[in-house]
């Protein structure tokens, strides 16, 4: 019969479960190494090894020998100030999980991890319930992440760098003091989960929509007033949770609009008339500023605009129930308020399309929470 608090030898699973035997560090120390010595002569190779919530101030010296086929390590709920040299001799490992420890200090990372086998092994990775106050770089150079979790930290910032972890498909970064979205974020290709609760972000980049894989986005609990229009491109976004978050509550227009400058009139004439020219027909600047311009999303309106345009709020239906404030930017006044009949027209039709376009958004997206 097993005596209670023993360790847990899975063979047909290849998985060493010690978990929450509080016992001192040296008997797990003892344990390990005879755990070791006992596989070095087993056919199977131990893949998992569960070592939560046993008090460890360090990892166990004895990993840095006796498992090097392990796939699995879980140290979470420890007292780990840092993840020693150890860590680097599990060249097979895939699956990290270390939260709920004391790491974020200097070296709570092992020096050489971003040279090591596990640049090119590990998929996954659990920090999240640490005291990170920034992303380690060293994080960065995990090019196998599949999963990050840094929630529960002290985090500030997002670093730009993010987007080197192409592989990411899920990023987990609630519960921290961030206050901005790189727009670098949108630079992962497969990133499917986007997880940004619980911050103090304000605004959200519309570079965003370029994550075309984005299946989940949780923006709940920060200071967001409004959302961009181009959230409407994100054509695999399933679930969108706003909720606890300032969202405008009425429909307001934001008219502030200083006039273009000599150099942005010649530009949007050239652009509007469609009028041709060569590269020595026009100064340099005016060439350079050429290419910088955008379409005025009014299909009726056909303007464009450079360094100077007028910010609106529109609310559009989501799932016929939310009204969902989305950000535009118009070319001029006139794009936006009736002052004739033409441009109330305009200014009707516009809107018209964004409720149409916001209905096919609806169709798509299964969750919506603002509430």
């Amino acid at each position: 019969m097993e005596e209670p608090g023993a360790a847990v030898v899975s063979a047909g699973e290849a998985e060493l479960n010690m978990s929450r035997l509080n016992v001192s560090p040296e008997t797990l120390e003892l344990e390990l190494e005879a755990r070791g010595e006992e596989r070095r002569g087993a056919r199977e190779a131990l893949l998992r090894l569960l070592l939560p919530h046993n008090r460890l101030a360090s990892l166990p010296r004895a990993l840095g020998s006796g498992f090097p086929h392990l796939q699995l390590l879980d140290v979470s709920g420890n007292a780990l100030t840092a993840l020693g040299p150890e860590l680097l001799a599990l060249s097979g490992l895939r699956t990290l999980l270390a939260k709920n420890n004391r790491l974020g200090g200097p070296g709570a990372l092992p020096k050489g991890l971003a040279q090591s086998p596990l640049c090119r092994s590990l998929q996954m990775l659990n920090l999240s319930g640490n005291c990170f106050q920034e992303v380690p770089a060293s994080l960065l150079e995990l090019r196998a992440l599949q999963t990050l979790s840094l929630g529960g930290n002290q985090l500030q910032s997002i670093p730009a760098e993010i987007e080197s972890l192409q592989s990411l498909e899920c990023l987990y970064l609630g519960g921290n003091f961030i206050k901005e979205i790189p727009p670098e974020l949108a630079n992962l290709p497969s990133l499917s989960y986007l997880v940004l609760c619980d911050n103090k972000i304000q605004s959200v980049p519309p570079q965003l929509s370029q994550l075309h894989s984005l299946r989940s986005l949780s923006l709940h609990n920060n200071l967001l007033t409004y959302l961009p229009r181009e959230i409407l491109n994100l054509i695999h976004l399933e679930e969108l949770s706003l909720r606890g978050n300032p969202l405008v509550v009425r429909f307001v227009r934001d008219l502030t609009y200083d006039p273009p400058t000599l150099l942005e009139l010649a530009a949007r004439t050239i652009k509007i008339r469609n009028i041709s020219y060569t590269p020595y027909d026009l100064p340099e600047n005016l060439l350079r500023y050429l290419s910088l311009a955008s379409n005025c999303p009014n299909p009726k309106c056909g303007g464009v605009y450079f360094d100077c345009c007028v910010r609106q709020i529109k609310f559009v239906d989501f799932c016929g129930k939310y009204r969902l404030p989305l950000m535009h930017y118009l070319c001029s006044p006139e794009c936006s308020s009736p002052c004739s009949s033409a441009s109330h027209s305009s200014t009707s039709q516009s809107e018209s399309d964004s409720e149409d376009e916001a209905s096919v958004a609806a169709h798509r997206m299964q969750k919506v929470l603002l509430g």
